[in-house]
């Protein structure tokens, strides 16, 4: 029997009270929210717990409110969930399932996470951007679109690409809606605009990009103790090297993360986990394989229903 492949939640999965449940049943779990507030020097741990949502949606809040919930949830279930053949994480999961392949500690990720989110914020302020989820189109129709889009002028790329009919474009504002138009023009069923403060995974993101360089560089690595599968390249990564570099490269190229769940199937584990909070990625795996199951795991009735069951 393989082993277990973990995934990663990315920015959208936060909400006000994540991660309350599961420091209130476990007191090392509430001593991490306190280090991660020490950490930071900011109230992480009341911002998760009690928001306010706008304040926890901003990008250099959710990011380490959402790999510090994954941390925590990871702890409380790593000693029953056996060998780990693979893991990703959508976007900012990638680091949190860096974080738990102890390719970096616990201070260091935090530290990297919040300056990813500030460096992304503020490349949004400088240059306003956009994202816009096409669905009911294929990638291959979606990339037509932001050509078309982009002939016009302004920039519009694929960022994400999350399921078969689900991907989401990326770019300047008037041109993410011309390809939104054209998109529907080509079949698309919806296309539904993002609450996001930029165009992520984009070229808008190239100096967010050049930033996250230092603060990777300021940790410390090791290489990963199982492969972590990248959104910029879909490839198994195993060494900290191509891992700073991919990780740099992913604010700038988009989520393949079809492709990455199709690497991690390949490999055969035996049991998917979603790790953090929300269970988005556990539908995109249906959705891209209807064979998947993916068990989300990511508060104190399912930690709980978990530990119950492999016990």
């Amino acid at each position: 029997m393989s082993g277990v492949a973990l995934l990663f939640p990315g920015q959208g999965a936060q909400y006000v009270g994540m991660g309350r449940d599961l420091a209130e049943d476990d007191s090392s779990t509430r001593e991490l929210y306190e280090r991660a507030d020490d950490v930071l020097e900011m109230r992480l741990s009341r911002l998760c717990w009690e928001g306010p949502e706008d304040e926890l949606r901003a990008t250099e809040n959710a990011q380490p409110a959402i790999m510090l919930h994954s941390w925590a949830v990871w702890r409380l279930i790593a000693r029953h969930a056996g060998a780990v053949e693979a893991g990703a994480g959508h976007s900012l999961g990638e680091l949190s399932a860096y974080l738990v392949s102890g390719a970096f500690g616990f201070e260091d990720g935090l530290r990297i996470v919040r300056e990813r989110g500030r460096l992304m914020g503020a490349s949004g302020a400088d240059r306003p951007g956009t994202m816009a989820a096409v669905l009911g189109l294929d990638a291959e129709g979606v990339d037509e679109v932001c050509q078309r889009a982009g002939a016009a002028g302004g920039v519009v790329v694929p960022a994400n690409l999350n399921a078969p009919g689900q991907v989401v474009i990326s770019g300047d504002v008037e041109a993410v809606g011309a390809a939104g138009g054209f998109a529907r023009e080509a079949g698309a069923r919806r296309v539904v605009p993002l609450n996001v403060s930029g165009a992520f995974h984009s070229p808008l993101m190239g100096a967010a990009a050049e930033g996250l360089e230092q603060a990777l560089e300021a940790a410390t690595w090791a290489d990963p103790n199982f492969p972590v599968v990248s959104n910029a390249t879909a490839a198994a990564v195993t060494d900290s090297e191509t891992a700073r570099r991919t990780l740099m490269l992913q604010l700038t190229s988009p989520v393949r993360w079809m492709e990455g769940i199709a690497r991690i199937r390949d490999r055969g584990p035996s049991r998917w986990l979603e790790v953090g909070p929300g269970n988005v990625l556990s539908g995109l795996a249906r959705r891209i394989d209807r064979r998947l199951r993916v068990r989300p795991v990511g508060d104190s009735p399912s930690v709980d229903a978990y530990l119950r069951e492999v016990a």
